[in-house]
């Protein structure tokens, strides 16, 4: 038997989705035995450690250990890369310190979305949800998915090269176990992803202390004259920039949690203070521990530069730097579906993605649709879509959407200047943040003006979306009965029900 709720999901004249009065009737379904703690929401189990875990396993992928070399390329000297990836760690944590400020302000998960949508309105949220759904979130887990399913066929493959057809086999095992654990359970996505941050850590750690001891030692040549180099191009250090905020993008991914953080007024600044000091510094001695053993020259040559560092200082050990590569590529995948799921539970649960992602399984208490819609999204541009041009038409997308999130943070200091804010930040953090990340929007449209052009086109295609989607209410009467249908039927197949949860926030 089934039941029918009120799930409460109305358009009001001005377009603004909200919880409303007109009811879609969609069925919950009965079950014999009601969940263990009561109410079907999501819990609140993201601690200070998992927070901690969730932002740093999630920042730390392939980049720092196979090609940390777009810095180098556009700096020209090796004392001009550290500077940069300096400056950057310390750009990524203004960013952070205003995330948190938004985050303990607007109790919300959701991240960038529901942000835009607290200060600007629906539409330019629904277009950040839109792109991140179509493509961004599909191709950045296929390209991270890649790099691990390489990366744990390599020593299998020592004196050959490995098929593409075997890497995309073992990459689809590899999403398809991230997706399945993260349906299954949040505490056991949870403790995987702190166990890989450690791991991540321990590699970062067997770099960096080898390359002390070249440094006890005396190895310092590829530093004499550190800021002399080849000449670059005016537009080289701010392509730098790019390269470098990039690298330690997923700073801002603990805030699409929100709502399953502990404690958030305190956890969320922790968290976010200690990951990108520990981020920072880490990737600042990676670096210079490289450079102890490489020189500018073949680090630019190198296609996975951790792994040619390993071969000349540790002999036989170098096979496990794969491996390594390979776990923290997988805590990538992790964390990145772990909270991008949250932003789409949340587009949907404001009434900007269909109903059914915002429903959650009766006894896992995962939401289980919002993590399986990328699922086969993520399948179809694994086999058959070009990532690579897929992430470059829309790398300046993302910087685009979170200089708007910071400079709503502004424009609500003004507008709602009684908000409690629990954590504020100085004002003139997020002026120098946002102002870099629209320079750096800015800038690509000029160093990439076809790769640009065609992603801002793509990003614009949200804008009838939402018309089409959202504003328009007088749907057919036929179209209105087979989405119902096809939603009560996967409430059926999933075991998926509206969450019951206040939403005085």
């Amino acid at each position: 038997m089934v039941r029918k709720p009120a799930v409460a999901v109305s358009t009001v004249s001005n377009g603004d989705y909200r919880q409303g009065e007109t009811k879609n009737m969609l069925p919950q379904i009965s079950h014999k035995e009601p969940p263990r703690e009561g109410q079907v929401v999501l819990k609140k189990k993201v601690t200070l450690l998992r927070g901690i875990s969730i932002i740093i396993g999630t920042i730390i992928g392939a980049g720092i250990f196979i090609s940390p070399k777009g810095i180098l390329e556009n700096t020209g000297s090796v004392g001009m890369s550290l500077v940069v990836w300096t400056a950057c760690g310390i750009l990524s944590l203004f960013g952070a310190l205003c995330y948190a400020e938004l985050g303990t302000c607007i109790k919300k998960s959701g991240g960038h979305y529901i942000y835009i949508l607290e200060a600007f309105g629906p539409l330019p949220a629904f277009v950040r949800v839109w792109v991140e759904l179509l493509v961004i979130r599909p191709a950045a887990t296929a390209v991270i998915s890649l790099a691990f399913g390489r990366y744990i066929l390599e020593p299998f493959f020592i004196q050959c090269e490995i098929p593409d057809l075997a890497i995309k086999l073992v990459t689809a095992v590899g999403i398809t176990a991230v997706m399945v654990l993260n349906s299954l359970s949040v505490s056991w996505s949870a403790r995987i992803q702190i166990f890989l941050t450690f791991c991540k850590l321990a590699a970062i750690l067997i770099i960096i202390v080898p390359g002390v001891m070249q440094i006890i030692k005396g190895e310092t040549y590829h530093f004499k004259d550190a800021f002399v180099g080849k000449d670059v191009s005016v537009m080289g250090l701010p392509l730098a920039f790019y390269s470098g905020m990039y690298a330690y993008a997923g700073w801002f991914y603990l805030n699409f949690v929100t709502e399953e953080v502990k404690n958030p007024e305190k956890n969320i600044p922790l968290a976010i203070c200690i990951s990108m000091v520990i981020v920072t510094v880490g990737y600042v001695l990676t670096n210079v521990a490289y450079f102890t053993a490489i020189s500018a020259e073949e680090l630019v040559l190198s296609k996975a530069v951790a792994v040619t560092f390993a071969e000349r200082l540790m002999g036989k050990f170098s096979l496990a730097v794969p491996i390594f590569v390979a776990l923290s590529c997988f805590g990538s995948m992790n964390g990145g579906v772990f909270a991008v799921s949250r932003m789409f539970y949340v587009a949907s649960r404001e009434g900007h993605l269909p109903e059914i992602i915002s429903m959650i399984h009766v006894h896992k208490h995962t939401p289980l649709p919002a993590v399986i819609i990328l699922y086969p999204l993520t399948m179809i541009m694994l086999f058959t879509g070009d990532l690579y041009s897929l992430l470059n038409f829309l790398s300046f997308a993302r910087w685009l959407f979170i200089g708007l999130a910071v400079v709503g943070l502004i424009y609500l200091r003004y507008r709602r200047p009684d908000m409690p804010r629990p954590f504020k930040v100085p004002l003139f953090i997020p002026a120098l943040f946002s102002f870099t990340c629209l320079l750096m929007v800015a800038l690509s449209l000029f160093s990439e003006p076809i790769h640009t052009g065609i992603g801002f086109a793509i990003t614009l295609t949200g804008i009838p979306a939402y018309y089409l989607f959202v504003i328009w209410d007088k749907k057919p009467k036929w179209f209105r009965r087979f989405s119902d249908r096809v939603t009560r039927t996967l409430q059926i197949i999933l075991e998926v029900v509206p969450p019951e949860e206040n939403r005085n926030m």
